[in-house]
């Protein structure tokens, strides 16, 4: 993909993911145009500090508002789909928003790409998305559904194609329970849900690195998935905090003891390559025409944090969490 000649516009760029792919783009790949496009004009001022090439431009916006995308996408050759209300407590007390966000937000995106000729359209998704037990995950799996069916509603003759990646918690993001954990630490004592609690764990850096990958490779109606680390919370809580002491306080609403990458039901559809899995679309009978190199899964397999054969060790975490802070 000749990056010098492609217009690309990221929703939710003011975000942990949006602030470290502007970084990454523009020191890597040097695009033509490169739009950020969020709600908060606080941190889009911050941004255009921060970030003051030429091609970068700045759009207030929100992916509820139809017509605002409307003009926001014109002449827009990529769109990286990375704005949603993400944290589980707000959504689960603020149900209505988190639908009009995440899935009527994810529908406005779909139809305006397709009525404005989007080449490519990458939405990021989530662990959580997965057998859902809270209303974020379950608003993900909408969107990712819409995504992937968005692919028949252009048919396969014009150039927009839809494609997913899913990943797990993103190491040094604002989101994630690291800077929970730091915040913590200076109580002397650190909350834990559960001992047995593990999480799949990615850096910001490989999180970027990893879409950028998928938009080259992708055909459309694929969810891919980076072959990604586990830890345990108890192992990363004692990381950022040897000296305290844990707090059991048992497993909150919506949580799970365990996240999962891929279930069993859609092993048949996934292939499996060195780095990473992907999920063919089960739909209009595409699954068996591209990716034919790659591996097949037994029916047996699930993707789980649990049963995953990498873990980090407590030596990794740290240089991670050095590197991140």
């Amino acid at each position: 993909m000749n990056w010098s000649e492609k217009t690309i516009l990221i929703t939710g760029g003011t975000g942990s993911f949006g602030n470290k792919f502007v970084e990454i783009v523009l020191k890597k790949y040097k695009p033509k145009k490169l739009i950020v496009f969020s709600r908060d004009e606080l941190k889009q001022y911050k941004m255009s500090q921060k970030f003051t090439d030429d091609c970068m431009r700045f759009f207030i916006g929100n992916v509820r508002d139809k017509e605002r995308l409307h003009r926001a996408f014109d002449g827009v050759d990529i769109v990286i789909h990375a704005a949603a209300l993400k944290q589980v407590p707000t959504s689960e007390y603020n149900p209505f928003e988190a639908v009009k966000t995440n899935v009527l937000g994810a529908e406005n995106i779909i139809n305006v790409a397709i009525d404005n000729n989007i080449e490519k359209i990458i939405a990021l998704s989530s662990d959580k998305a997965v057998n859902p037990v809270n209303l974020y995950g379950a608003t993900k799996l909408c969107s990712d559904k819409l995504f992937i069916a968005g692919n028949s509603y252009v048919g396969w003759k014009r150039r927009t194609r839809f494609s997913v990646v899913r990943y797990g918690n993103v190491m040094g993001s604002r989101g994630s329970v690291v800077p929970f954990f730091r915040e913590k630490a200076k109580t002397g004592k650190i909350p834990i849900t559960d001992e047995r609690m593990t999480r799949f764990w990615i850096t910001l850096e490989q999180a970027v690195e990893f879409v950028i990958k998928c938009l080259t490779i992708m055909k459309g109606g694929e969810i891919f998935i980076p072959k990604i680390p586990s830890m345990k919370i108890v192992d990363l809580a004692s990381v950022i905090a040897p000296e305290c002491g844990f707090e059991i306080v048992g497993i909150r609403p919506g949580e799970k003891l365990h996240e999962i990458l891929i279930p069993e039901d859609e092993i048949r559809y996934t292939v499996e390559y060195d780095d990473l899995y992907i999920i063919q679309p089960d739909i209009l009978g595409r699954k068996e025409k591209n990716w034919k190199d790659g591996r097949r899964l037994p029916e047996s397999f699930r993707y789980s944090s649990d049963k995953n054969e990498r873990w980090l060790t407590k030596e990794e975490v740290e240089k991670i969490l050095t590197e991140t802070k």
